[in-house]
């Protein structure tokens, strides 16, 4: 199933640069917000209310495939509307229950549906995957990612870069992982540990969603697997009294304004990405590592975040293997399946080697 038109829903920083990049990828793209964008775009614009599933069926109504770029809790509706159609299913998401829901509907899909096809879960599950094959046993894939400002101020030393309802998501839900070889859940900010990056003291905590279905393929492969997000010393501390002591964790919606109010979006970010995996090959121990900081850079003809273009350029990049037929047209995509070198080898994931 060739497609070429692409339909991009919410155009904040990240869906706004995913429809540029696109549309320099040659697909014809249509942008889809309740608000027009604040800057000029070389694509195609539709004015929708996207949280409407009748505004959302009438524009997937005229489309190959779709990029949900919304909030995580628009993202059924729209996977379900797609499904319906029998377009390809592409999102963002890192929320559990909403991936559960799609993996249900892929089984009679007639497109392809990609949920997290972003950073993390995506590209991390992309490099993790890619690093466990360099094994004839691995016993632990340790992935980590953060993205922080790059001159962070407080305490928190920390900047709302990415969605407050997905970090408060991550923060409070369960996290899978695989210890000693069982699946197990654990609570998110725990297992604090220290890790370096071009020398920069970091920490990382357990959060909620960043390994996607990896449990589920590598249970019974890797014998350790879990996914931490990466912060300045002192976060997790930090966080766990705001949610626990102070029982923000009942309000949600509440912590997260207190928590973008008090730490607003910066444009000079970082993104740190560590994963280390460790195992035997030919009878000897050895450790494979993938450690990058990415920062903002150009793309095209304007200054994106390490956050927005990470992020976006991951998820282009897997439309792109789609439509070329490197990976499949149509069920459930794994990130995990997505072969790295064919990922950095696409316009958009060459990115990733450049920075």
């Amino acid at each position: 199933m060739s497609f070429e038109r692409v339909a991009v829903l919410g155009l904040g920083k990240v869906g706004l640069l995913a429809a540029t990049l696109l549309h320099e990828a040659d697909f014809q793209v249509t942008g889809v917000d309740v608000r027009a964008p604040h800057q000029p775009v070389p694509f195609g614009f539709r004015h929708a209310d996207v949280t409407s599933a009748t505004a959302v069926a009438d524009v997937l109504g005229s489309v190959d495939a779709v990029l949900s770029c919304l909030p995580y809790r628009l993202n059924r509706q729209v996977a379900a509307t797609a499904h319906e159609l029998g377009i390809h299913y592409f999102d963002l998401t890192e929320d559990v229950p909403t991936t559960k829901a799609i993996i249900e509907m892929s089984a009679t899909s007639q497109g392809l549906m990609a949920p997290q096809c972003g950073l993390a879960p995506g590209f991390v599950g992309i490099v993790g995957s890619s690093l466990v094959a360099g094994f004839d046993h691995c016993r632990s894939l340790r992935l980590r990612v953060g993205a922080l400002p790059q001159n962070p101020t407080g305490l928190l030393g920390y900047a709302f870069n990415w969605s407050p309802e997905g970090v408060v998501n991550e923060y409070l839900n369960d996290a899978e992982v695989i210890e000693e070889g069982q699946r197990k859940t654990v609570s998110s900010m725990e297992w604090k540990e220290t890790l370096y990056v071009e020398g920069r003291q970091l920490e990382a905590f357990t959060t909620s969603g960043g390994l996607g279905t990896m449990c589920e393929t590598f249970h019974g492969v890797v014998d350790n697997l879990d996914y931490k997000t990466i912060r300045y010393p002192g976060h997790m501390d930090l966080m766990n009294f705001f949610f626990h002591e102070l029982l923000m964790r009942d309000r949600r919606d509440v912590a997260g304004e207190i928590l973008t109010r008090a730490k607003p979006p910066v444009d000079a970010d970082v993104v740190y990405v560590h994963v280390a995996a460790e195992g035997e090959v030919h009878g000897q121990l050895r450790r494979h590592e993938y450690v990058r900081a990415f920062h903002p850079i150009d793309v095209a003809g304007r200054r994106a975040t390490a956050i927005a273009w990470t992020t976006a350029g991951s998820v282009t990049a897997v439309i792109e293997l789609v439509r070329n037929g490197t990976l499949p047209a149509k069920g459930f995509l794994k990130q995990e399946d997505i072969p790295l070198g064919a990922f950095l080898a696409t316009a958009t994931g060459s990115l990733f080697d450049r920075s």
